[in-house]
C-alpha cells in the first residue's frame, strides 16, 4: 500500500536522511510526517519565517509499523514512549512513581519497528500528559483531551528500510502570516476546550494515576480500554 505523507519544514527536503534530527522528539530520532497537508504547513512555519509542506509517497507493504492507537495498546503505552524521549516536569513523588511504574509495565519496544503511528505531543497535548502523571486529570480526561484541536496522528520513519522507501514528489510553500496564526489558534482552541470541558470536571468513577499505581493495573485491564 502506497501512503501519501507530508513533512513541515523551514526548507525543502528532497531526501530525508536516516539518523538526522532531534533525539528528544516524541518517538526519538526519526522523520516525522502527517497525512494532512494543512498540518504540515502549520508545522513548517515559524513566527518570523515561511515554511514548506514537503510531500512524499512511501510503500508500506512489508514494513513493520507500530500503531500506538491500535488493538492491544492503550494511551498509557503512548505516554510511556513519550516519557522515554521527552523532558517531563516531575515535581512530585507521585509523578516520579508514575514514571517508574509506567516504564516498568507499559513500555513498548518501539525501536524495533520501521515506522510508528501515534499522537503528536505538541505544547497543549504535552501539558495534558503532564497533568495526568501529576494526578491532576483522570484517565478518561486524558483520552478525551487527545482529540482536542484535531491534530490527528503522525507517521514517523524510524529505520533505514523506511527511509529507503520514501519518495519526494513535491512541496508547497506555507506563508507564515496565514499558517503561524492557524497553528497558534489551534493550540489555543485545544487549551480553551480542555479547561472548559475537561480540567477540574471530575466524574464519579474516574480513574486517576494514583489508583492505577495502588491497584497495580496492567495492560489488558478492562478499565484501561
Amino acid at each position: 500500500m502506497i501512503r501519501k505523507l507530508y513533512h513541515g519544514s523551514a526548507k525543502i527536503i528532497e531526501k530525508p536522511i536516516f539518523g538526522y534530527g532531534k533525539s528528544y522528539n516524541d518517538y526519538g530520532l526519526g522523520f516525522y510526517c502527517t497525512d494532512s497537508l494543512e498540518m504540515a504547513k502549520e508545522w513548517g512555519v515559524g513566527k518570523d519565517n515561511d515554511g514548506y509542506a514537503n510531500c512524499y509517497e512511501i510503500e508500506c507493504d512489508g514494513l513493520k509499523i507500530l500503531e500506538l492507537n491500535g488493538d492491544g495498546y492503550c494511551i498509557l503505552h503512548w505516554l510511556t514512549v513519550l516519557l522515554k524521549n521527552r523532558e517531563f516536569d516531575i515535581p512530585s513523588g507521585l509523578a516520579s512513581e508514575a514514571k517508574e511504574y509506567l516504564t516498568d509495565n507499559f513500555s513498548v519496544e518501539y525501536e524495533k519497528y520501521d515506522a510508528i503511528i501515534g499522537y503528536r505531543a505538541d505544547d497543549s497535548y504535552f501539558s495534558f500528559a503532564q497533568d495526568f502523571i501529576n494526578g491532576t486529570i483522570s484517565y478518561r480526561q486524558l483520552n478525551n483531551a487527545m482529540h482536542l484541536g484535531k491534530l490527528g496522528l503522525q507517521f514517523v520513519l524510524k529505520s533505514p528500510e523506511a527511509f529507503e522507501r520514501i519518495r519526494f514528489i513535491g512541496s508547497e510553500i506555507a506563508d507564515k502570516d496565514e499558517w503561524y496564526t492557524r497553528k497558534t489558534m489551534r493550540d489555543k482552541a485545544a487549551r480553551r476546550e480542555y479547561f472548559d470541558t475537561e480540567k477540574n470536571k471530575r466524574m464519579r468513577g474516574d480513574l486517576y494515576i494514583m489508583q492505577i499505581l495502588d491497584e497495580e493495573m496492567k495492560n489488558g485491564d478492562p478499565r484501561l480500554r
